[in-house]
């Protein structure tokens, strides 16, 4: 009996435990939607105006509406909300449209301008209640206003006294999945795809409707599901149906299916000869693939295309251009209110040639040539998404055609998972740099929200950085560069900063004390990448295919463009490329004044300057200092930045929780470490090829040049050599 006793003693201590440990462990899986228990003074302020919730559920997004904020207002505030029919205290959340609340209705709010997925909250006085109104269009509206005025408590911002609207700036709020059908994502460093084809469209895992969640939060309203380069299986109809159970689960979050399709399906799942895009077979055979997908999935978004690029086949291969090609498709989707992304990320093998140029000449003649539906999808710079580049020279030159950006989520050229590179800088940077197409203030925004050249159809993708992890992403930090994404494709204009504050908040705390040194950690930690990876304009040193590491030697690749060498171009007299008009002439890609800055090396901005211009060793930088010292500098003022962000971390210990908190440790041991890889392997290399003493005071390279040449990694996540 008495070792009873202490068995049932032990059972109840520990059953005890349990009911006190957390509801959720802290393994990043809920995101910056956590809706953790707020300090005691904000639940006390928060109370009286979430005294009760009036919400509809006539329809599927009512219904998620309604279910978000009991969850995220129970959660928040430790208790739960109670539901409403109509007003009947102070303090009440009424949420909706005019046509699905008569409260709504009788305060005959100004709803007309927010479109369709804007929204209004607002402190009202009805039915001699003082109460809170969040109210939209239509029911996507609503929804994200509901998400908005929860973040708001999360963030810990005032409530009683409330007067917001805001509307998207961009239409098409796109993540682009680089998932395959096997389930392998490439240049995916969070595991594996989270589309478990085999088991669709029967099995149908929790995880996509919290992904529709995640998205919706932040305004991301289209989702592509496989990868660009994928092959034609996608559209077949087993498959098919497989997207519709996915669209099916999307839906009530306003998040439309788009998918990538090849060129050449006409021929590899249709039977026919040719994928020639004025044959008439061909034509019909879209038109009739088009009317399969919208019978299973109304709302499908449309088709993203790679086409003649790395291999893809494509119009050109019949002689045809791409706004052949592209015009085709959208002719396919147009009766479905459907549009086509056509990709302008293509080049060919010209070592003659710059690659940096391809894509302008390629595209810049076609404008005004694509029909009403389609959008031309570039990428953020002239070359392949890395830590710093000008920003394409397209943004600007095409004013008769919608361009669409295309930012790189997951970071394939930025420490995979494990470097905390926040991205938001990034993004900000390309955003607001000017074009000068119109002038002074063209900014890239505002090409690709349609107000500088008029155009309704606008859009923005993300390279998502998604996959099977519990924490999303690879990393907690990860996480903020699809968060980043989703608030700047909503507005384009916002503070990267004050995104990252938000998203910090949201994540992990709002003690003061945390966020601003992490904010800051966070801030800094884009440009600490660029000094130790590709400082002064450097780009492309990354190891050829898998883009793992450095390799600034490597000049192993068939295709010329593919090489390391080819970018940097440097020699006994000096390092650079030469875009200048004695170069390549891709200067002149610009607007007129931007290419005479560009053309002109003491104009060049420094952090452009061997993007454009290659120099001697001995070129006097702004500083009075010497390129090869001023090179030297920022390569180890690189690896000194992510000391400092080490230091930072190692402060904040027991602001969060354990689990968390040791993950980033680590990962910012990884990035120190290689850190002080890149900037001595990239060192001993220049130094080899200039013949230059070290600059005094600098450290040498911790190991001979051959030893990081004999470096060789043959499994690197989210690489095959298709």
């Amino acid at each position: 009996m008495k070792n009873r006793m202490c068995w049932l003693a032990t059972l109840l201590v520990f059953a005890a435990a349990l009911c006190a440990a957390p509801a959720h462990a802290e393994d990043g899986y809920d995101l910056w939607l956590r809706y953790r228990l707020l300090a005691p003074a904000q639940v006390q302020h928060y109370r009286p105006h979430a005294a009760e919730l009036v919400a509809g559920d006539a329809t599927p997004t009512q219904t998620v509406t309604r279910d978000e904020l009991q969850r995220g207002l129970s959660g928040l505030l430790g208790s739960a909300i109670p539901l409403a029919s109509t007003v009947t205290h102070d303090g009440a959340i009424v949420v909706g449209t005019p046509a699905s609340s008569s409260l709504i209705a009788g305060l005959k709010l100004d709803l007309q301008d927010l479109g369709d997925d804007g929204y209004l909250i607002r402190s009202v006085v009805a039915n001699g209640h003082a109460i809170t109104v969040i109210a939209g269009r239509n029911d996507i509206g609503a929804l994200y206003g509901a998400f908005q005025f929860l973040r708001l408590l999360q963030t810990t911002q005032p409530i009683d006294r409330l007067d917001l609207r805001d509307a998207p700036h961009i239409k098409l709020r796109v993540l682009d999945h680089w998932d395959y059908l096997n389930g392998q994502v490439e240049r995916g460093y969070a595991g594996a795809s989270i589309w478990d084809w085999w088991k669709l469209p029967d099995w149908r895992a929790p995880r996509y409707t919290d992904y529709a969640r995640a998205n919706a939060s932040i305004g991301i309203n289209g989702t592509v599901l496989n990868h660009v380069s994928s092959g034609a299986t996608i559209l077949t109809h087993d498959y098919l149906q497989k997207a519709a159970a996915l669209a099916g689960v999307f839906r009530a979050y306003g998040i439309r299916v788009y998918l990538s399709v090849r060129f050449s399906a006409p021929i590899e799942i249709g039977g026919l000869k040719t994928a020639d895009p004025l044959n008439p077979q061909v034509q019909a055979w879209w038109h009739a693939k088009a009317d399969e997908i919208y019978a299973l999935i109304p709302d499908f978004g449309g088709f993203l295309v790679k086409a003649d690029s790395e291999g893809q086949p494509g119009p050109k291969d019949y002689g045809r251009t791409h706004a052949d090609g592209a015009n085709m498709l959208a002719d396919a989707l147009a009766a479905h209110g459907g549009v086509v992304m056509w990709r302008s990320f293509v080049y060919a093998d010209k070592p003659d040639d710059d690659r940096a140029k391809q894509a302008y000449q390629e595209f810049k003649p076609l404008d005004g040539r694509f029909h009403a539906n389609v959008l031309l999808q570039s990428k953020n710079g002239p070359v392949d998404f890395q830590p710093r580049e000008p920003f394409h020279p397209l943004f600007g030159a095409m004013p008769h055609t919608p361009l669409m950006m295309e930012f790189e989520i997951t970071k394939e050229y930025l420490g995979f998972a494990t470097h905390p590179v926040y991205l938001g800088p990034l993004y900000e940077e390309v955003l607001a740099a000017d074009t000068l197409a119109h002038g002074k203030g063209s900014t890239v925004a505002k090409v690709i929200d349609g107000s500088l050249d008029h155009h309704a159809l606008t859009g923005m993708a993300g390279d998502a950085n998604i996959g099977t992890d519990r924490n999303w992403s690879g990393s907690d930090f990860n996480q903020a560069n699809w968060y980043v994404f989703g608030r700047l494709a909503w507005n384009p204009t916002l503070s990267s900063r004050d995104i990252a504050e938000e998203w910090v908040r949201m994540t992990f705390s709002n003690n003061p004390a945390f966020v601003k040194p992490v904010v800051a950690m966070m801030m800094g930690s884009r440009e600490a990448a660029v000094d130790y990876m590709t400082p002064l304009g450097l780009l492309h040193l990354m190891g050829p295919g898998h883009h793992y590491g450095p390799a600034p030697w490597d000049a192993s690749e068939a295709e010329a463009d593919w090489r390391p060498v080819y970018y940097h171009r440097a020699d006994r007299q000096g390092i650079g490329f030469d875009r200048s008009r004695s170069g390549s002439d891709a200067v002149d890609q610009y607007a007129p004044s931007l290419a005479a800055q560009f053309n002109d090396v003491q104009q060049t901005p420094e952090q452009f300057l061997l993007y454009f211009h290659h120099l001697p060793w001995n070129y006097r930088m702004r500083s009075g200092r010497t390129l090869w010292y001023e090179l030297v500098a920022h390569y180890t003022q690189g690896v000194e930045d992510v000391q400092q962000m080490r230091d930072t971390w190692q402060h904040l210990d027991g602001y969060i929780d354990a689990e968390r908190y040791r993950q980033v440790a680590a990962f910012l041991t990884i990035q120190q470490r290689e850190a002080q890889w890149w900037r001595d392997a990239c060192i001993a290399y220049f130094q080899s090829v200039s013949g230059l003493p070290l600059p005094p005071g600098f450290a040498p390279p911790q190991h001979p040049l051959a030893y990081y040449q004999s470096l060789s990694f043959p499994y690197v996540p989210g690489f095959s050599s298709w």
